[in-house]
């Protein structure tokens, strides 16, 4: 069947589709963006121009709190930051100009009157608060100034001193309940020099109220467990630091949870949360997502305190292995990451699109006379591919975060022996998928785009072959095998798959087995019922045409054929003359009857 002829800019066209395919392609994986992870760069970004951790410490050194300094001194050579040696010769100009500072970590007016600081210069280095709290002379002048205040949240915390019952402490007012004491005051301490934050204050006093009111413990023992927890690792300033910017007594127990798993990395823990203004999203970071989220914790303070913020509000991991950006793309992602993220995945999409449309142009469509029937399918192809990119590129999208090493446990003690009793295990509701798997899922994919690439230029050298019809008939006959390749490659990668799990060598996974099956019975199905079915009907077609009448015009434009003289004579002899015809027969007579 004839058709108008195409252009002979064909190639260049095709090229252009390819470049823009390929640059739009490597301009969307350059893109800082993900849907549930974050990328360093962001971080770098957020990070630029903002406080480094030294810097950090020496701010908190210049408001005289040299506690928290020191921690964040230590975080700061955690985190290799060229500025800490500047910020320990300035905290040791002030342990030389102001020694007693050393002990509480800094200066406040609530201890004055009760601890003689000055009494204290024999301690060179910061020490727990409640080694001064548990002495029973400080105890009893603690509560001889708390006994005269005017707040009902301190009269309240004072009140739980005469509970009995307890279950993790001894009562304070019993042999043995030293501790208890000693923490009971050092809340009151803290409530009354207005140290805690309006949230945990007010959640504060309501335990105490209710504990007061119940004559038992209740959840305020929880709290005070936690507080002991502290007390014995955090010096005055610290503390009182620490607590100004934790919101629940929640958040409390989980920085409570982490000093006990991680003291080695309590300073990075405690500058994190006075970097972000915010102990409750790094206590849920790190609780979230354990060791892991401390080392990318770790990362955001190296960069400086914006980084810790970003991450903070983001609460996502992050996602080492993403590729180079821009800077002006990386500042656009910072401010609009929606928006960012949509035009990214629409880069996929667009650039696999114009890949696809340039492959078509260079390997089916002919530069001959004769238009091909064939026509990819881009945009199935497109979405495909650009699904498969967006897993490669989102490490997070379908591999669940790793059991976290920081999760609170509860023991709950028990009569009966079950060592030997297994728990119940319950299947994970989040579907979990290795990085290997997903690569094993994109390698057979690609292998069938290549196998469906073949089978149209095999159907284009067809197509564009100077043979009749029925030959191209036989031809596309005798390539039915190869139609069919795509069928047993992909029977063969799931074979294979299967193999290599029994062995060991990779995870155990069924999609990823099947997967292979399964792109190679849509491959088959795309190139015999898009391509070939198409291509043999108009193959048949073809054959059964009848020749094409000539035109009017050129009827009469051909001239008539000259008339030739014959003579007469000539004629009479050409032409013999018919024999008579025999005559009838005669009828019968009365003698013949």
């Amino acid at each position: 069947m004839m058709t108008k002829p195409r252009n002979g800019n064909n190639v260049p066209l095709a090229a252009a589709w390819l470049a823009a395919g390929i640059l739009l392609l490597v301009g969307a994986w350059m893109v800082p963006v993900n849907l549930k992870s974050v990328t360093p760069s962001v971080l770098k970004q957020a990070g630029k121009e903002t406080p480094s951790v030294a810097v950090f410490g020496k701010q908190i050194l210049d408001s005289e709190k040299l506690g928290p300094a020191q921690l964040v001194l230590a975080a700061a050579r955690l985190v290799d930051d060229p500025k800490a040696p500047l910020l320990d010769r300035s905290i040791r100009d002030v342990i030389t100009r102001r020694p007693e500072w050393a002990a509480w970590g800094g200066w406040d007016p609530f201890l004055e009157p009760l601890f003689n600081l000055k009494e204290n210069t024999g301690r060179t280095e910061s020490t727990p608060v409640l080694t001064f709290f548990i002495a029973t002379k400080a105890r009893q002048g603690l509560l001889t100034y708390l006994s005269n205040t005017r707040s009902l949240g301190v009269q309240a915390v004072l009140q739980t001193r005469e509970i009995d019952r307890t279950t993790q402490f001894v009562p304070a007012k019993r042999p043995g309940g030293q501790a208890l004491d000693a923490v009971i005051l050092l809340t009151a301490l803290l409530y009354q020099g207005d140290h805690l934050s309006g949230s945990l204050q007010r959640e504060l006093r309501n335990l105490a109220e209710t504990a007061a009111t119940a004559k038992q413990m209740g959840e305020l023992e929880s709290f005070y467990v936690d507080l002991l927890s502290l007390g014995k690792r955090l010096d005055w300033v610290q503390l009182r630091e620490l607590l100004r910017t934790t919101d629940s007594t929640k958040t409390m127990g989980e920085y409570a949870h982490l000093a006990r798993l991680a003291p080695d990395n309590l300073p990075l823990i405690y500058t994190a949360a006075l970097f972000s203004d915010s102990a409750d999203r790094v206590a849920s970071y790190l609780i979230k997502y354990g060791k892991t989220g401390l080392e990318d914790l770790r990362l955001a303070l190296a960069l400086g305190q914006g980084a810790v913020r970003q991450l903070m509000l983001i609460q996502s991991p992050i996602n080492r292995k993403a590729g180079p950006a821009l800077g002006l793309v990386t500042e656009f992602a910072l401010l609009y990451p929606r928006v960012t993220l949509a035009v990214k995945y629409l880069g996929f999409l667009v650039g696999a699109f114009c890949l696809f449309r340039g492959l078509q142009r260079e390997l089916i469509e002919p530069r001959s006379g004769y238009a091909s029937p064939l026509r990819v399918q881009s945009s199935i192809l497109a979405v495909l591919t650009a699904f498969l990119l967006i897993l490669a590129t989102e490490p997070f999208l379908l591999k669940a975060a790793p059991p976290s090493e920081f999760r609170l446990k509860f023991v709950i003690p028990i009569l009966s022996n079950t060592a030997d009793v297994k728990p119940p295990t319950t299947p994970s509701s989040v579907p979990t998928m290795d990085t290997k798997i997903i690569g094993s899922i994109i390698f057979f994919a690609a292998l069938q785009v290549g196998m469906y690439l073949f089978c149209l230029r095999k159907i284009r050298e067809i197509s564009r072959s100077n043979i009749s019809p029925l030959v191209k008939l036989r031809l596309m006959e005798n390539e039915e095998n190869l139609f069919d390749g795509g069928l047993y490659i992909g029977i063969g990668g799931t074979a294979m798959a299967l193999v290599l799990q029994v062995l060991g060598l990779v995870p155990a996974n069924l999609l990823a087995a099947y997967s292979s099956n399964l792109f190679g019975i849509t491959c088959v199905a795309l190139v015999k019922i898009r391509h070939v079915r198409p291509y043999k009907r108009q193959l048949i077609l073809d054959t059964q045409a009848p020749a094409p009448a000539m035109p009017a015009s050129l009827v009469a434009a051909v001239p008539p054929r000259p008339q030739v003289a014959v003579p007469a004579a000539t004629a009479k002899v050409a032409t013999p003359t018919p024999p008579p015809p025999p005559p009838p027969p005669a009828a019968p007579t009365a003698k013949s009857a």
